[in-house]
């Protein structure tokens, strides 16, 4: 992505996908949901993306970076990938489609 990725605020590139778990999907009973978001996003920017993007205001934003674990596949030692999590806390009566 471009320098500009911060200026442009783009919604699409902010938010890359939703995370959907186990944990995620009992958080959403509390109207919270889960998603990847690119690695230079703040919370603002979270914000304003989820506002564009799903037309709902968001109450709070916690963000999170999630390490890579270290891993063996066939003998060869390697590492997945980290990436950064966005949790989005949604007032009571609003809910994010996901599916």
């Amino acid at each position: 992505m471009s320098e500009s990725f911060v200026n442009q605020n783009l919604a699409s590139l902010i938010i890359k996908k939703p995370r959907i778990t186990e944990k995620s999907t009992f958080l959403a009973e509390q109207n919270g949901y889960t998603f990847v978001v690119d690695a230079r996003a703040n919370k603002i920017q979270v914000k304003k993306a989820i506002e564009e993007l799903y037309k709902v205001k968001p109450v709070k934003v916690n963000m999170l970076n999630v390490k890579g674990k270290n891993v063996v596949r066939r003998g060869k030692a390697g590492q997945t990938s980290g990436l950064k999590k966005a949790v989005v806390y949604l007032k009571k009566g609003d809910k994010i489609e996901l599916v």
